[in-house]
C-alpha cells in the first residue's frame, strides 16, 4: 500500500476516533424533586443603569436541586432542564453522579419566535398568508433572508417580501426546532458511567436575574410618639424558570462578589415586525357614540332598567363610611401568618422563610419580615446652612429612634424604602417616603417623615469681615408644642454663639425651639 494512502487513512481513523459516536447517549432530566433558593441583594441598586433594568434584578441566588435520574452505562449527556435563566455554568456543581461530570454547557438559546427566525436564516420554511384580493388562505415556500430584529424578509416566487405587512393573517411554519434551540433554560452536563444506575443529584449553582429587599411601612401613632413598623421581604426573580415549594431565604451583607464571565443576553430577544404605514386618515369611518346621561343630570333617562335622572347626594358622613369599607394598605400592621425568621451567617444576616414558597418566574412575592409594635421617637426637625435663603423655608422633618430592646427593637435592619403613615380622621394616609440603610443593633434609626410648614428657618449672611464670613440662624415654631431642631453646619466653622456638637461625623447645632417661639445661632466660617 502506498505511504500516502496509508497515511491518508490513518489522519481519517483519528479524526473519526475524536469525534464523538452518534449511539451517545442523552438523557433529560425536567423534574426537580427539591429546591433550595438563597438570594444575594444587588451591590448597586442605586446606578441609573439599574434602575433601567427593572425587568432584570441586578442580584443573584444560590440555587441547590436534588434530582433523581436514571443514568445509561457508558458515556452520556445528561440535560437538566428548568435551570435558572441567569445560570452561570462556571459556578455550577454535580454531585451523585457514578463518575465525575467531564463537561458542562449552559445551552443558552431558548425557543421562541425570534429564535426560530433567527436560527432559519437562509434557510426554507412554509408561508400562511391570506390573498388580500380573494380572501383565500394560501401557502407557498419562502426563504427567510433577515430578522428577528427589526422585521422578517422573506424570498418567495414573488420576490422579496417582508412578513406582517399585508394587514392580514400571516404565519410561518418550520419544518422541526433546530438543535440548539431549547423551550427552557437547560444545563448539559457530560459523563461516564460503568454502569446503567438510578441515582440522586444534586445541583448547585449562581444565577444571575434574582435580587431582594427590605420595604418598611412605618405607622405614626396617634399619641405622636410611638409608631408600628412593618416591613416586607420582597423577592424578585427577573428570569422565565420559576421554583415550586422552594426553601427560600435571604442573605443581608456586604458580601464581595467578582465579576463573573460574560453571558448571553439573558432577557429573551423578540420578534419585532416593522412596517411601513399603510393607512391614511379617511381609511376609517369616523366612529359615532350616543352620549349618555351623567348621573344626576336632566333630562331623567334610565338604562339597564336604572333611573339616571334621579339626584344623588354624598354627605359627608356616608363618604365616610363608604371609605371604611375600602381595606386599607396599613392593614399589613395586623399580625401576619408567617414572619422571616432572622439567623447569623457568620458577620452576614440570614432571612429564612419558615414555610416552603413559590418564587415565580418573572415576578415579585413578598413575605412578612419586621413586626414590631410601639416603637417610641423622636421627631427632629433639621436644616441646612448654606450660603443665605430667600426668606424662612419649611424644616425636614426625621423620625428617630434607637435599634435596642428598650425601644421595642433590638434586630438588624436590612436597607430598604420607608412609608411613613399617619391617620387622619378615618384614613391612614402617606406623609412621605424615604430610605433606610443598612442598621446593626444599637445603631439610631432614622428617616424622612417629609417637611413641616409649622417650624421654619432662615439663615442670613452678614457682610464679610476680611476672611471671616458671619451668618446669623432664625428657627421659628408655631407648634403649641417644644420642637427638636438640629442645623446642620459647615466643618469650616470658627465662632458661634452657642455649643456645636458632632453626629454621626457632621457637625450639628441642637436647639430645642419654644413653643410659639424661636431660636437664634450666629456663627462664622473662616477662608482657608
Amino acid at each position: 500500500m502506498p505511504r500516502r494512502i496509508l497515511a491518508l487513512i490513518m489522519i481519517i481513523a483519528a479524526a473519526a476516533g475524536a469525534m464523538p459516536t452518534a449511539a451517545q447517549t442523552v438523557v433529560n432530566s425536567e423534574t426537580i424533586d427539591a429546591v433550595s433558593v438563597t438570594l444575594y441583594r444587588d451591590p448597586q441598586p442605586d446606578q441609573g443603569w439599574r434602575r433601567q433594568q427593572a425587568s432584570w434584578p441586578g442580584g443573584y441566588a444560590l440555587i441547590t436541586e436534588m434530582r433523581t435520574i436514571r443514568v445509561p452505562a457508558g458515556r452520556a449527556v445528561i440535560r437538566l432542564q428548568g435551570v435558572a435563566q441567569g445560570i452561570l455554568p462556571e459556578t455550577a456543581i454535580v454531585t451523585g453522579l457514578p463518575k465525575q461530570v467531564s463537561e458542562k454547557n449552559r445551552d443558552a438559546l431558548l425557543l421562541s419566535p425570534a429564535g426560530l427566525v433567527d436560527a432559519y436564516i437562509k434557510r426554507s420554511v412554509t408561508l400562511r398568508r391570506t390573498d388580500r384580493a380573494t380572501g383565500k388562505v394560501e401557502i407557498e415556500d419562502a426563504v427567510i433572508e433577515a430578522g428577528p430584529g427589526g422585521g422578517v424578509v422573506l424570498t418567495t416566487a414573488d420576490g422579496v417580501q417582508v412578513l406582517g405587512c399585508s394587514g392580514l393573517p400571516e404565519s410561518i411554519a418550520y419544518a422541526a426546532v433546530p438543535d440548539g434551540l431549547f423551550a427552557r433554560p437547560t444545563l448539559s452536563v457530560v459523563t461516564d458511567s460503568p454502569s446503567v444506575a438510578t441515582v440522586q443529584i444534586q445541583l448547585s449553582y449562581l444565577a444571575e436575574g434574582f435580587d431582594w429587599s427590605a420595604n418598611y411601612v412605618a405607622r405614626v401613632a396617634d399619641d405622636g410618639a410611638t409608631l408600628d413598623l412593618f416591613a416586607w421581604l420582597t423577592v424578585k426573580n427577573g428570569g422565565s424558570e420559576g421554583f415550586a415549594n422552594a426553601h427560600t431565604q435571604a442573605v443581608a451583607g456586604g458580601l464581595n462578589k467578582e465579576g463573573a464571565a460574560e453571558q448571553p443576553e439573558a432577557p429573551t430577544p423578540e420578534l419585532h415586525l416593522s412596517c411601513w404605514p399603510m393607512d391614511v386618515t379617511s381609511t376609517h369611518p369616523l366612529s359615532r357614540f350616543e352620549r349618555l346621561p351623567w348621573p344626576g343630570s336632566s333630562p331623567r333617562g334610565r338604562l339597564n332598567g336604572k333611573d339616571y335622572g334621579a339626584d344623588i347626594v354624598v354627605t359627608a358622613r356616608r363618604r365616610s363610611e363608604s371609605m371604611q369599607s375600602v381595606p386599607m394598605a396599613i392593614s399589613v400592621m395586623s399580625a401576619p401568618a408567617m414572619v422571616a425568621q432572622q439567623e447569623e451567617l457568620g458577620d452576614l444576616k440570614l432571612y429564612r422563610i419558615p414555610e416552603p414558597v413559590t418564587v415565580a418566574a418573572q415576578s415579585t412575592k413578598q413575605v412578612a419580615m419586621i413586626n414590631r409594635k410601639k416603637v417610641p421617637f423622636a421627631r427632629i426637625y433639621t436644616g441646612q446652612s448654606f450660603n443665605g435663603t430667600n426668606g424662612s423655608i419649611p424644616a425636614g422633618v426625621l423620625l428617630r429612634t434607637e435599634n435596642r430592646d428598650s425601644s421595642e427593637l433590638g434586630l438588624p435592619l436590612p436597607a430598604g424604602g420607608v412609608a411613613v403613615f399617619q391617620d387622619s380622621a378615618a384614613l391612614s394616609l402617606l406623609v412621605a417616603e424615604g430610605r433606610l440603610d443598612d442598621r446593626a443593633v444599637g445603631d439610631d434609626v432614622e428617616f424622612g417623615a417629609g417637611q413641616s410648614s409649622d417650624v421654619r428657618y432662615e439663615v442670613i449672611p452678614a457682610p464679610t469681615k476680611g476672611k471671616y464670613h458671619p451668618f446669623a440662624v432664625r428657627i421659628t415654631n408655631a407648634r403649641p408644642e417644644p420642637a427638636m431642631f438640629e442645623l446642620n453646619v459647615p466643618n469650616a466653622v470658627y465662632k458661634t454663639s452657642d455649643r456645636i456638637r458632632t453626629y454621626k461625623g457632621r457637625k450639628i447645632w441642637r436647639v430645642t425651639v419654644p413653643a410659639n417661639g424661636e431660636a437664634k445661632l450666629e456663627f462664622s466660617t473662616k477662608d482657608g
